[in-house]
């Protein structure tokens, strides 16, 4: 409808306007009055022409139009006060002509006024109107989603003839998404997927630009919903990568499946090994997790699963743990400096051994030679560091006064499967 309005203001300059006084008058006093009438044409007197009247005279009465030529009364309504519009679209068996004349009427209860005037010359010359452009859409898209669920939003976007009307039909859904245009022949919605939708992402999804009474389409050729190419992950290990633990009536090895934005592991697909033996029958296994509980010798054991997603897409993890022959035991071992040994400079490293994967809590005062030449004792580093898969572990710290004498009392707590080990350490700065 836009390119028809615009289309018609351009040329409603351009068509034959003419108010006049009526030619003759045949009423009875009282009876309602015709001031004036205006006659436009978009594209003259030819077949298909649209004419527009707008006529003057008395409120609160009724108007009609009556050309000579045409098939048909013209009835006009009053769109303001005293003011009478309408539009007649000339058909093929119309024969009008420039000179024909017309009639405007005006009934008011039981009384009728007549006015005549004539087709004007020059209105069949009015240059016709251009045809409107035609309909299409160039593209059709949407912004791709991990997976439907409610509170999801999908974004789409469609380009083609600007000023039509646009929205896309979403299969299992109520009613159409309407979409803006943002710059002209680009429309752009959003849809939130709601509880209550069944849409089947698999679904014909289709776009519609309208104009007036003309209309086309569109299929979504793209996925609706991304396609699931990463694999699962496993995480939250149970015992850790490393892990020494107590022995007893039994050990929990566990895990957990995250397939984000994925379509979910398949349980059917998820395979345990423990020490080269296959324990998955003897599992629980979901879509979210596996467990698995049962006695285990003492010794290295390894763990071995595997698993598939609804996609095709397959994960492995492996990782190591030790079962305690006895009570599990996290030593520290101190390889860099003896007790109460001598260290030098500045920064001083201390290296250590501890068992693999360990976490071992480090905390170093300095205490000056003389109470009172710089305070009283000082901490200098408290921290959490993580022995490697061989139990190494190392840190470092400075002195805040190195001057000779100065000492050093180092306290370290190793933890590990809940056993937890102390020891402590204590240096002097050498004397210069």
């Amino acid at each position: 409808m836009r390119s028809h309005v615009v289309s018609f203001f351009l040329l409603a300059p351009a068509a034959i306007t003419f108010t006049a006084l009526p030619a003759t008058v045949a009423a009875q006093p009282a009876t309602p009055e015709v001031y004036s009438l205006q006659v436009t044409s978009d594209r003259g007197l030819a077949p298909g022409s649209r004419l527009q009247f707008r006529l003057e005279g008395t409120p609160r009465a009724k108007a009609s139009i009556r050309i000579r030529g045409a098939q048909s009364m013209i009835p006009l309504a009053e769109t303001s006060r005293g003011v009478y519009t309408g539009r007649y679209v000339i058909t093929r068996d119309d024969a009008i002509r420039e000179g024909d004349k017309i009639r405007a009427i005006m009934r008011r209860g039981n009384r009728t006024v007549t006015a005549s005037y004539d087709v004007p010359q020059g209105l069949g010359n009015v240059a016709s109107a251009p045809p409107p452009p035609p309909l299409r859409i160039e593209r059709f898209q949407v912004g791709a989603v991990d997976r439907i669920e409610p509170g999801t939003e999908i974004r789409f976007t469609v380009t083609g003839v600007p000023g039509a009307n646009a929205f896309v039909n979403l299969p299992g859904v109520d009613n159409n998404v309407a979409l803006r245009e943002v710059n002209p022949g680009q429309y752009e919605g959003t849809y939130v997927v709601r509880r209550r939708d069944t849409l089947d992402p698999n679904g014909p999804i289709v776009a519609t630009l309208r104009m007036g009474d003309r209309s086309v389409n569109m299929n979504l050729a793209q996925p609706l919903v991304a396609a699931d190419n990463r694999p699962p992950a496993i995480t939250n290990l149970t015992p850790r990568e490393g892990d020494t633990v107590a022995g007893g009536p039994a050990t929990v090895i566990s895990g957990s499946f995250r397939d984000r934005g994925g379509a979910g592991v398949d349980p059917n697909s998820v395979r345990i090994m423990i020490s080269g033996r296959n324990v998955t029958s003897d599992a629980q296994v979901t879509p979210d997790s596996f467990s698995y509980r049962a006695p285990l010798p003492p010794g290295r054991h390894t763990v071995d699963v595997t698993a598939r997603d609804n996609a095709g897409n397959t994960v492995r993890r492996t990782w190591s743990f030790e079962i305690a022959s006895g009570p599990a035991n996290v030593p520290i071992q101190i390889l860099s400096h003896v007790n109460n040994g001598q260290v030098d400079g500045n920064v001083t490293m201390v290296r250590g051994r501890t068992a693999p994967m360990a976490e071992i809590n480090v905390r170093v005062d300095a205490v000056p030679p003389v109470v009172g030449q710089f305070g009283v004792a000082q901490n200098v580093l408290s921290r959490t560091i993580q022995a490697d898969s061989n139990g190494h572990f190392e840190f470092s710290f400075s002195s805040p006064f190195p001057v000779p004498g100065t000492r050093y009392d180092i306290a370290m707590k190793a933890h590990k499967a809940d056993i937890t080990t102390e020891s402590k350490l204590v240096l002097y700065q050498r004397q210069g």
